[in-house]
């Protein structure tokens, strides 16, 4: 990685412009080629620096008011497969795996938005229809302190 890598990372963290040529105005700031960066940036993704390249869209400026992180209590030799089911549902933001802890035997998160809490508590029924898994627990967001990725 070199110094105009560095300079694209830092001009693209915050995203990029919404036109017919986005990286144009990128590649101009840069003083190379639009190919070069679109070349660039593949080649960064390719090699894990940028691990995903994506619209994120704030849910709640869309009215997603309603966020829940559905915690689950799911057998360890079933996390793959039941992961994989809970991920599909398009309410379902993120999932993932942690350790159990004392007192805690949750071990598989989801995260789903929705317009209200109703709706979450639905849609975490119809997770645990679709894969089996009972033992689960609801926590609702109160309140969103920081919504950023990494920053150069």
């Amino acid at each position: 990685m070199d110094e105009i890598d560095i300079q694209l990372l830092k001009i693209i963290q915050d995203g990029i412009p919404i036109t017919s040529q986005p990286f144009e105005k990128v590649a101009e700031q840069l003083g190379i080629s639009e190919t070069l960066v679109i070349e660039r940036i593949s080649k960064l993704h390719h090699d894990g620096i940028i691990r995903r390249f994506g619209a994120s869209i704030g849910h709640r400026a869309i009215g997603f008011t309603a966020n829940a992180m559905c915690t689950w209590n799911v057998p360890d030799s079933s996390v793959e497969d039941v992961g994989a089911v809970m991920a599909g549902f398009s309410e379902v933001t993120h999932c993932y795996e942690r350790p159990r802890r004392d007192g805690w035997p949750y071990n598989l998160f989801t995260m789903v938005h929705a317009y209200t809490r109703d709706e979450c508590r639905k849609v975490a029924k119809q997770i645990s229809n679709a894969t089996g898994i009972e033992d689960y627990d609801i926590l609702f967001s109160e309140k969103e302190f920081k919504k950023t990725g990494v920053r150069l």
